[in-house]
């Protein structure tokens, strides 16, 4: 591999904030650097940097989109470990678009195999793959990925910063580097002397960065801690900076109106209702949608609403019942994987064997963040500049060159902090939107902020999906599993739009939380379907695992009931003979809830395990019955990530990731009448609240050998074990959501 890559440079520019009088480090081991994604000022250069040091102390260049999971604090941490400073004490600026950014750990997702049982070779040869991504200038948050992503990478620009700034201590005071230390921003040299590390930054950015080796995890002070969040105080006072705050001098506000039909254009339009309304200064034409630029956003909104729209007509089933008939007839096809197919599931039973079949099915799923779709553009002609809240700032900058003709060169996108991700904002339709609404409005910046109804409607939803399901057991023993699942595919649709690629071949991420349960069933085979594209389907928190995880535990529970075996100690059983570490989850909830496999008469109980995004997770969820309504009233998860960066954090985010997971199996669903999407706003797609949320405790594990996944692998298990639960109290058995359809749910 290429040794440490030389980064130090007097000054830069990062955006518009120069950086004077610094040095800049950063490491990339490969044979290829990427370019250099800041601006250098007049005469100088910079390579790759992460980390620089000015007079005004320690910044990290962050690439990857801080939208409440802490990548910010816990990246901060990687480069204080080595840096010796204050994690708290290093200001995060996002990173410009550049290939240099790229997300090094989500293409590893993508190879062949199971993931829990990778051997080392094959862990090795996914970080190898992982740096292809430079090529697909794929700067992308998601996927679990950003501390995989930058474990090493931080951790080696703050050693070689640290090592660096001890040479240029060393130089001044002409003594031997190895006489000296550091400590809190401070070089420690003999006799007492200190030496701050800004006031060494000028001399450091004439020294070849220093090559050294990482800190053994002995000497870690930052690592495994828990690290106070730097964006707290922002966001507790209020001046943290999401998309809809920004505001730029003679900023102009819009709204948008699109087709309710996927695909469809409009015939034409009637804007006089609009034209006289307040605050309406111009109309604009999209092509396939209206806007309206106004005084304010919610001026834009009232006049927008007033266009009246003839749409043309949609090209697809329009009813949901239609939709999912289209998907089942992909069962029809061939498959388009089959992952998984130990045994022999066609095999004729032997005697005394009992047999399951069961058909589940799941909805199409919105996003629904916090924050709605919204960016902010300036088009000048010549350059075009983008403020947006988004996953992926080179996919934003590419598709905007796409659509103005410029170069990628002269396209600035500045990435604010996201009220919620989800996978939605790796998308770039509403970025797209407003850069048509700047092209109209050349020199003006505006932001396009879309309604809540705007944003349900016009999602890149998670696709509906059915699975069918045969399975046997005998003596008490899982003898057979055999799935077959069908849905449209957000690889083939959601990465084919985000690479701009055709995507073919067999769709590991379409069976995910599915062929790869580490559970050793002696034949077991996962089959996927793909069903034809019809509505926009794209990334949602863990993708596929997020309906897969349902299926797959599901069907073990029936299993598990069927055999007249403890739910738990059946899965446990499976788990111990396949992976010790999905083991060790289920017993750690086991031990954490009490876990006796009785209970008493009102109260239910279920669990469910699901791996995927290279973590296990365990969760047992406890519901009771409250004069007919059924309350959640308790859930403890158990997760393995192998090594935690921050275990308060991950905490947060396996929370996170159970509420999301519940809101969805109690409530979410998108559905279809005419073509059009029924859900308009939160009163049609609920989520969970205060009380109906239950109490939570979570544990983290490091026991596996690689690190997993923290932000993804939270929500996979949480509807199957609280459909689990409900049959445990009801004795009736889920096997479609949301929930709310067949149980009174305390909302």
């Amino acid at each position: 591999m290429a040794s440490l890559k030389k980064i130090a440079r007097r000054s830069f520019l990062i955006g518009s904030a120069a950086i004077l009088g610094g040095v800049a480090f950063g490491t990339y081991k490969y044979h290829q650097p990427a370019p250099n994604p800041l601006q250098p000022a007049e005469g100088k250069a910079v390579l790759n940097p992460f980390v620089f040091v000015d007079q005004s102390g320690v910044t990290l260049i962050a690439p990857r989109a801080e939208m409440g999971q802490g990548v910010r604090s816990s990246w901060a941490a990687l480069i204080a470990e080595e840096l010796d400073v204050d994690p708290a004490a290093v200001t995060v600026l996002h990173g410009p678009a550049a290939k240099a950014y790229y997300n090094s750990a989500m293409m590893a997702e993508a190879l062949p195999g199971r993931g829990y049982n990778n051997s080392d070779f094959q862990h090795s040869l996914g970080q190898v793959v992982g740096n292809f991504s430079k090529f697909l200038d794929l700067q992308v948050t998601g996927g679990s990925s950003s501390m995989k992503d930058g474990f090493e990478r931080m951790r080696h620009a703050g050693a070689s910063a640290r090592e660096t700034l001890k040479e240029a201590a060393a130089q001044r005071l002409g003594v031997s580097r190895a006489l000296l230390d550091t400590k809190d921003g401070q070089v420690l040299a003999p006799g007492g002397v200190t030496l701050s590390y800004a006031e060494l930054a000028a001399e450091a950015a004439g020294i070849e960065p220093q090559e050294v080796e990482l800190r053994p995890a002995a000497q870690w002070k930052y690592i495994g801690k828990p690290v106070p969040r730097i964006d707290m105080l922002a966001k507790v006072t209020g001046t943290a900076g999401f998309g809809v705050d920004t505001r730029l001098e003679g900023m102009k506000f819009a709204a948008i109106k699109q087709s309710p039909y996927f695909g469809a254009g409009k015939r034409g339009y009637d804007a006089s209702a609009a034209e006289g309304m307040p605050g309406v200064e111009k109309i604009l034409d999209l092509g396939d949608a209206v806007a309206v630029v106004g005084s304010n956003t919610w001026l834009a909104q009232q006049a927008v609403d007033a266009i009246d729209v003839d749409w043309e007509a949609p090209s697809y089933p329009e009813t949901t019942d239609a939709i999912f008939a289209e998907i089942a007839a992909a069962f029809d096809g061939s498959a388009n994987s089959t992952l998984r197919d130990d045994g022999d599931v066609e095999a004729a039973l032997p005697d005394g064997a009992e047999l399951i079949e069961a058909e589940y099915q799941l909805p199409y799923l919105a996003h629904a963040t916090m924050e709605p779709m919204n960016a902010t553009a300036l088009y000048t002609g010549d350059a075009l500049q983008i403020w947006a809240p988004n996953q992926g700032p080179t996919i934003v900058q590419q598709a905007a060159a796409d659509l103005t003709g410029l170069s990628k060169e002269a396209i600035e996108v500045h990435t604010t902090y996201l009220g919620g991700g989800f996978g939605r904002r790796i998308e770039v339709d509403y970025c797209n939107r407003a850069v048509q609404i700047a092209q109209q409005m050349k020199g003006t910046p505006v932001q396009l902020t879309w309604s809540r109804e705007e944003d349900m409607s016009h999602d890149y939803f998670r696709p509906g999906a059915i699975a069918r399901y045969r399975a046997a057991v005998k003596d008490g023993k899982a003898l057979m599993v055999h799935g077959k699942i069908a849905a449209q595919s957000t690889t083939q649709e959601g990465a084919g739009r985000m690479l701009g690629l055709p995507m073919s071949g067999p769709d590991k991420g379409h069976v995910d939380a599915a062929f790869n349960q580490p559970l050793a069933i002696p034949n077991f085979r996962v089959e996927g379907y793909l069903a034809k594209p019809m509505i926009p389907v794209g990334f949602w928190r863990s993708v596929a695992a997020s309906f897969n995880g349902f299926f797959s535990d599901s069907i073990i529970d029936e299993m598990a009931h069927k055999a007249g075996r403890d739910p738990l100690e059946f899965r446990l059983e499976l788990a111990r003979a396949e992976w010790e570490p999905a083991a060790q989850v289920l017993e750690q909830v086991r031990d954490m809830s009490g876990w006796s496999g009785k209970t008493p008469e009102g109260t239910g109980r279920g669990v469910a395990m699901a791996y995927s995004f290279g973590t296990p997770v365990a969760q047992v969820i406890e519901v009771e019955d409250r004069d007919g309504q059924i309350a959640i009233t308790q859930a403890w998860i158990a997760a393995d990530l192998g090594l935690v960066v921050d275990p308060k954090n991950t905490e947060a985010q396996l929370f996170s990731g159970l509420a999301y997971g519940l809101s969805a199996a109690c409530f979410g669903e998108i559905t279809f009448e005419g073509g059009m999407v029924e859900q308009e706003n939160f009163p049609d797609y609920e989520a969970m609240r205060m009380p109906s949320m239950p109490r939570v405790e979570v544990a983290v594990l490091q026991n596996q050998k690689h690190m997993g996944g923290a932000g993804e692998p939270g929500t996979p298990p949480a509807a199957p074990a609280l459909a689990n639960a409900l049959f445990d109290l009801t004795g009736k058995r889920a096997r479609r959501l949301p929930l709310m359809h067949d149980f009174d749910l305390l909302s």
